[in-house]
């Protein structure tokens, strides 16, 4: 049996706050409605959440614009909802992990309040990034569109990667640093059990604050806006409160970058815990991409992690699907990316409703729309909104359970959604809910056994083949059935199964010969 910390092998299922269950009935999702889903969560088989942010907040970006680190926004409950959520969820051997937004407030925050009120070069206004200029300091854009400069009213320029309302903080501040400790005490005193860190790499700017060449203004390891070394230094800082908390509390980065090297110095043993694997969540569907990423993930880090959807990007089922001519595909190819990226070392973090085979909302009317991504690009990009739909859990129309009868979510759900929600496919034993339901299972079952390591086999076709430990794992990313390796039985599979080929689109666990 391996004895090592829960985060190393866990399963953790992002609760995108807004959209999982409205208990109060006002079509956005709450604090109580989460609690009222706990059982369906440890019937699934997951050992953690993660809440998105649910901190007070003018909702600028759906939350990721804070205005108070230590609190509840009365649009999701309280504190002592919050601490009833903990409770209730460890009484249900689920761990806690909640979002912290260390790169920028919200422009409501007191602290920025304070900058404006404040004449240029004081000490409220260094808490932030402001510069003087007739123009703005440089050329550099916001990641939501447009550029990353807004003119105060007295004329300096504030920066933000991301929208107007989500002001970047000046971390050489040494106030800073010493308010996200006590932001970090104040939650795991609570009992959180880590933390998601939202833009993890963004924290430090260049200090000369360059511009860069227009086609370097992606997430890069090598960037005057990304990725500066001083970061590493707060995450020793973080790890250092973090270990001083008993159960092995944990934190995770967001961090986009080009690079599997880059991501390792994140996860030093000094640093992050883990730090999501994006490369795996944007590959294509080819054995020959997965391999590729699967090595370089697994030679630069030690606790590797995998995700197939978030909150930010198109959900699988339908990246998966497109071009595809049968509409089935894309579910077909998620159910088997699930059974490869689960039989891999490490952890794996869901995205709530993908359990349900949820597919992308693609037709969300441009007057629903909310995400600023939208409207900063005046409507040429979609935004993340599609995949962002409250999920449904029961009924035939909207809201599907998400909220009491007649309230009308913060988003529309789609009529298609009928024959997804919760309960209906509870029932069906060929459901993708069933599916993740054994498939969750099976992994916990097989977990302590398996070693750290894959072993590659030689796979048919477009095929990818790894032996770990009793488990064998092969996904079929070609158009032709391939036959199957020898092996001591079929454990699982995401199609029909058959002793003896796999059929496209189609993935299996095996027990090693």
């Amino acid at each position: 049996m391996k004895d090592s910390p829960w985060w190393r092998d866990a399963v953790i299922y992002e609760i995108y706050v807004r959209s999982f269950a409205d208990a109060s009935g006002d079509g956005v999702g709450d604090l109580q409605g989460i609690r009222a889903r706990l059982p369906y969560l440890a019937e699934l088989g997951v050992d953690a959440v993660w809440l998105t942010p649910f901190q007070p907040s003018p909702m600028a970006d759906g939350g990721y614009d804070v205005a108070d680190y230590r609190g509840v926004d009365p649009l999701f409950g309280t504190l002592a909802d919050f601490d009833a959520l903990v409770t209730d969820a460890h009484a249900h051997g689920l761990r806690v992990m909640v979002d912290v937004v260390p790169n920028h407030s919200s422009s409501a925050h007191p602290w920025f309040q304070a900058a404006l009120a404040a004449p240029p070069g004081s000490p409220e206004r260094d808490r932030y990034i402001f510069r003087d200029g007739d123009a703005p300091p440089n050329n550099w854009t916001s990641v939501f569109s447009g550029p990353a400069w807004t003119q105060a009213p007295d004329g300096q320029w504030y920066l933000h990667l991301f929208a107007p309302e989500q002001p970047d903080f000046n971390w050489r501040n040494p106030a800073v640093q010493e308010e996200f400790l006590d932001i970090l005490r104040f939650w795991l005193d609570r009992g959180v059990d880590g933390f998601r860190i939202d833009v993890a790499m963004g924290l430090y700017k260049d200090a000369d604050l360059p511009d860069v060449p227009p086609a370097d203004s992606g997430f890069q390891s090598r960037s005057p806006i990304w990725s500066q070394p001083e970061v590493h230094e707060v995450y020793r800082e973080w790890r250092k409160v973090l270990d001083s908390y008993p159960g092995d509390r944990a934190a995770v980065g967001e961090v986009w970058t080009d690079s599997a090297e880059d991501l390792a110095l994140y996860v030093r043993p000094d640093e992050l815990h883990q730090s999501f694997n994006f490369a795996w969540l944007e590959a294509p569907w080819s054995a020959t991409a997965f391999r590729k990423i699967i090595d370089d993930t697994l030679a630069a880090v030690t606790a590797p992690t995998w995700v197939l959807s978030n909150h930010d990007v198109v959900r699988h089922v339908t990246r998966y699907g497109e071009g595809a001519p049968d509409p089935r595909t894309g579910l077909a190819r998620g159910r088997a990316a699930l059974l490869a990226m689960l039989a891999l070392p490490g952890s794996a973090y869901l995205y709530q409703g993908e359990e349900l085979g949820l597919p992308e909302v693609t037709d969300i009317p441009a007057e629903a729309r909310q995400d600023p991504i939208f409207a900063r690009s005046g409507g040429e990009l979609p935004g993340r909104d599609g995949c962002r739909v409250p999920i449904p859990w029961s009924g035939t129309g909207e809201p599907y359970g998400f909220a009491p009868e007649g309230t009308r979510p913060w988003l529309p759900q789609p009529a298609a959604w009928a024959e997804l929600s919760a309960e209906r496919q509870a029932g069906d034993p060929d459901s993708t809910l069933a599916f993740y339901r054994r498939v969750l299972a099976l992994r916990r079952s097989l977990r302590a056994t398996l070693p750290d390591a894959v072993s590659w086999q030689q796979a048919p076709g477009d095929a990818l083949l790894f032996v770990r430990g009793e488990l064998t794992c092969m996904i079929n990313c070609g158009v032709e059935a391939v036959p199957l390796p020898a092996h001591g039985g079929v454990l699982i599979s995401s199609g029909p199964p058959d002793e003896s080929v796999l059929a496209p689109d189609t993935g299996v666990w095996l027990r090693t010969a």
